[in-house]
């Protein structure tokens, strides 16, 4: 068993609980989704700083420029930001994929109210925390992208592979599938959001899940510490996937009580 077998063997149990959670359960209605996309967003939106922060570390963006000293990694990592950043809608137009979980908020009447506060917020100089404190989440949501920052802030390159593979590309293709096989699928109301979804299993689970493996195995190597330090970060970055679920799922309910209420 090698390292990345090794590390998939212990996360499994974690990614076992995300794959049958029971948010997918609840994903039943229009305004299911939308609490669900209300609150995901901010995930959307901190995984583009995972990715700049390992196009940081692993390209060159620095001028004058000098060549990478992986290029294996770096042709990857490029590869996911022309993806992530410039990709197509269903339309054909070119947006970065934040953008079109919006569109797909927008279109199904879902509130962008929080995450255009906070987006304000970041654009007005505000750290990350101090922005997320105005912000009416669940404590789920805040820690969430909270745990992301932290783990850019060690400056350790792995460590930021670690929650990027494990947490976001080698792992989004389940989640995403148990969402689709509910109801949801074929509402017209959300077609954008199943576009995106459909788009992510295609893309993480055929090409970016596969090559981020192999970027953890060229950034850790043979050094010991590293991969004890990555498996660590991958199920820390998993518990919080599960976390963050339940937070989302707690919502949903909450928001089912709310509609009930009024309407009794």
């Amino acid at each position: 068993m090698n390292e990345i077998e090794f590390i998939e063997d212990q996360i499994y149990g974690l990614r076992k609980q995300l794959k049958t959670h029971k948010l997918y359960a609840h994903l039943k209605t229009l305004d299911d989704v939308k609490v669900f996309a209300e609150n995901h967003v901010f995930a959307v939106w901190d995984f583009m700083s995972l990715l700049k922060a390992l196009q940081r570390d692993l390209t060159c963006v620095e001028i004058p420029w000098m060549p990478s000293e992986n290029t294996v990694t770096a042709r990857f990592i490029n590869e996911i930001v022309h993806g992530e950043e410039t990709d197509l809608n269903e339309n054909g137009v070119a947006k970065s994929h934040f953008e079109m979980y919006l569109d797909s908020m927008n279109q199904m009447g879902a509130s962008t109210k929080e995450i255009s506060r906070f987006i304000d917020g970041i654009q007005n100089g505000k750290s990350v925390n101090e922005a997320l404190k105005k912000m009416d989440l669940p404590q789920g949501v805040k820690d969430f992208v909270l745990f992301s920052f932290k783990i850019i802030e060690t400056k350790k390159t792995h460590l930021i592979a670690s929650a990027f593979t494990f947490g976001r590309e080698d792992l989004i293709p389940d989640i995403f599938l148990q969402i689709l096989k509910g109801s949801m699928g074929t509402h017209n109301n959300y077609s954008s959001f199943v576009y995106y979804l459909e788009r992510h299993i295609e893309l993480d689970g055929d090409e970016h899940g596969p090559l981020s493996l192999k970027m953890i195995q060229e950034l850790c190597e043979e050094n010991a510490i590293k991969w004890e330090e990555t498996l660590s970060v991958a199920k820390e970055s998993l518990q919080m996937r599960i976390n963050l679920w339940d937070s989302i799922c707690e919502s949903i309910k909450e928001n089912k009580l709310n509609c009930q209420a009024v309407l009794n």
